[in-house]
């Protein structure tokens, strides 16, 4: 597998590829960076927009989920537009499942800020929980980076 290491306002991202598909995004420490292939210079571009404000979502071949119910979950999140945000209830309702299955799936999510999972809440709009990064502190920061200037503060805790 290829990979490779996107600097981030949220620490660094480790972007792995299979030569046809992206296959996972890790926070922090990970694989050593084996070189950039088209596919992975593409995925750099694309985070480098993202983070830069110039791009809302990301257009890459994905691995497959492992599971129907994860793939439901999965375009559930996707389907979810920048700057929103839906609950675990929402998506469950929406998929026919769980809420704590929804965010066991979430937190399975070897996509994440690709496959925003960042973008679901906890019920009554809590922060939720999130595995990547330092959690719900990289959590508020992607939610406040989508939210624009205005929103920033209050997800900040400020």
């Amino acid at each position: 597998m290829d990979t490779v290491i996107f600097d981030s306002p949220v620490g660094p991202l480790h972007v792995c590829a299979d030569g046809h598909c992206i296959v996972y995004l890790k926070f922090g420490d990970g694989p050593a960076s084996t070189g950039e292939t088209p596919l992975l210079a593409r995925a750099l571009a694309q985070l480098a927009a993202y983070f830069n404000g110039g791009a809302t979502g990301f257009d890459l071949p994905l691995a497959a989920p492992q599971t129907p119910f994860q793939a439901k979950v999965r375009a559930a999140m996707l389907a979810i537009p920048f700057g929103e945000t839906r609950s675990y209830g929402d998506i469950a309702q929406a998929i026919g499942g769980a809420p704590r299955a929804v965010g066991q799936a979430c937190g399975r999510n070897p996509l994440p800020i690709i496959v925003p999972c960042h973008r679901v809440l906890a019920a009554g709009g809590s922060i939720g929980g999130f595995s990547g990064g330092d959690g719900r502190p990289t959590k508020r920061k992607l939610l406040a980076h989508e939210a624009g200037p205005v929103f920033a503060a209050a997800l900040n805790g400020g």
